[in-house]
């Protein structure tokens, strides 16, 4: 098997400079040019011959080559149709690369996974624009798709948020909502020289396991989460005032503050100060009313 080439700089040039290709802003492009982070990276993901893993936005498919020579098989979900040509070249050696030219929040990744892998679990491994990580992720935890692990390099700050816990400033409906998925893990971090063009920010790798139960019982996941972004979107308010104006949520404010009662909590309290653990049963007290 060919040995990947496209983490030194020199072939990103040739390719990019080949192709005539230019950075879409639109897409949040910077490529990986550094071939420690991308040894990195599979690394972390723990990625073996036994492993179909699905990778999201392969650029021009440096991280795809790594991947492709670690794994069994590997589906490469890109948005740009200008990167296509580039990636058929760029791959043209490894026969277990699947490119799909195509939105990842419009891919059936359930349908991808039992196609590909009998429904069991898969690896997700991406470098992910600022703009749609939340999405993303939150996608492949809610949709139930069959995961092992999603190891993703983002903004340092979001890597930050996902694993941080009550009381901080970071802390937020993210943390909660990986947390109560998967076991984060900042694996790298990874300053702006490893890419090209180079971002304004560092960024980080972070491996985010899936849990086989949750951590919390929770009688309805909708229910919590919704009260969970409700109490984030106005974090300065107290969690009764924050409940009591959110549009999704229909309850009192008596009911708020039973229930708050209920679970022991004061009724001054912000949802900033919540666990995870507490804001599954103030959920599980609302299910109640």
């Amino acid at each position: 098997m060919p040995r990947p080439y496209l983490g030194n700089p020199k072939y990103t040039i040739e390719v990019l400079q080949k192709y005539h290709f230019v950075f879409q802003k639109r897409f949040g492009q910077n490529f990986l040019i550094d071939t420690h982070v991308l040894e990195r990276i599979i690394e972390a993901a723990q990625i073996t011959k036994d492993d179909f893993v699905i990778e999201i936005g392969p650029g021009i498919g440096t991280m795809t080559q790594y991947l492709a020579e670690a794994a069994r098989e590997v589906a490469a979900v890109e948005i740009d149709r200008s990167l296509i040509p580039i990636l058929q070249d760029t791959l043209q050696d490894w026969d277990n690369v699947t490119v799909i030219n195509e939105d990842i929040l419009k891919v059936d990744v359930c349908k991808l996974a039992q196609e590909k892998n009998g429904g069991r679990p898969v690896k997700v491994v991406a470098n992910l624009p600022y703009y749609i990580t939340t999405p993303i992720i939150m996608g492949l935890f809610e949709n139930q798709v069959p995961l092992d692990s999603i190891t993703i390099m983002v903004q340092k700050e979001v890597a930050d948020r996902m694993q941080v816990g009550p009381g901080t400033k970071d802390y937020g409906a993210l943390s909660l909502a990986v947390q109560y998925y998967a076991r984060p893990q900042i694996v790298t971090n990874v300053p702006p020289n490893c890419f090209m063009p180079r971002p304004k920010v560092g960024s980080a790798v972070i491996r985010l396991t899936r849990f086989l139960e949750p951590p919390v019982k929770v009688d309805d996941e909708k229910l919590m989460f919704a009260i969970i972004r409700a109490s984030f979107n106005q974090r300065r308010k107290t969690l009764v005032n924050g409940l009591k104006n959110a549009s999704e949520l229909s309850f009192t404010k008596e009911q708020i503050e039973s229930a708050l009662t209920s679970a022991g909590l004061p009724l001054n309290i912000r949802g900033e100060a919540l666990t995870l653990e507490q804001f599954a049963q103030l959920s599980n007290e609302f299910s109640r009313i």
